[in-house]
């Protein structure tokens, strides 16, 4: 862990990788349930970073970060959502070829893997997923689309996510889903957070789209 400051009342600490910065994640707010952790105004998670903010001390925070003893997070120590999602993206036969498999073969893929959120960020209710081995990464568009559904399923290099709201987006469209990834009337609002493991299960992709709430 590499502590730095931000500011007068932040702290940014660096780890080497997404599986270090979720267990660390846990470890505060394990810490932060039982009492143990010092105030914090707010603590974010990103791919190689936590950052915490409103700390009223970081530098003894930051002092005290070695001698922590942060254990990998376990599979059983997150929840666990599940998504049914219509394969029926534009971009399915693009990853096909990209995984020189058939188009259905890149659904089982999918709906096989074990993911888990890594981090959130980009829209609210944005989750970014991990979980596919290597040699199924993909790049993003070459031609970014001005226009991206809510509720697309779609992939970008190591990541999986799912569109709270439609916006521009790069990222290569295998499916959609109707749930609601964002809604401020639900506590919490996102359904997905750092460390929630996500399955995706196939729907009958002319199975007629449920009536969805906008996300506000």
């Amino acid at each position: 862990m590499r502590p730095l400051p931000v500011g007068e009342h932040g702290l940014l600490i660096e780890l080497d990788s997404a599986e270090e910065v979720e267990a660390l994640h846990a470890e505060l707010l394990r810490r932060a349930a039982d009492g143990t952790l010092p105030p914090v105004g707010e603590m974010v998670p990103a791919a190689r970073t936590v950052l915490l903010d409103g700390l009223a001390d970081p530098r003894g925070l930051a002092s005290a970060l070695p001698t922590w003893d942060v254990p990998p997070l376990a599979a059983a120590d997150r929840p666990t959502v599940t998504i049914p999602v219509r394969y029926d993206g534009p971009d399915l036969a693009d990853v096909a070829a990209l995984w020189d498999v058939t188009p259905d073969e890149v659904v089982r893929l999918h709906a096989a893997t074990a993911f888990h959120v890594a981090f959130c960020g980009f829209a609210p209710g944005f989750g970014y997923l991990t979980g596919l081995p290597r040699q199924l990464h993909v790049p993003r568009r070459t031609t970014p689309r001005t226009r991206v559904p809510v509720g697309a399923v779609a992939l970008a290099g190591p990541y999986t996510g799912v569109y709270p709201r439609s916006s521009p987006g790069g990222w290569q469209l295998i499916g959609t889903t109707d749930t609601v990834l964002w809604d401020p009337a639900r506590k919490p609002a996102a359904l997905l957070t750092p460390g929630t493991r996500v399955r995706f299960v196939p729907q009958d992709p002319q199975e007629p789209h449920a009536p969805r709430e906008p996300a506000a």
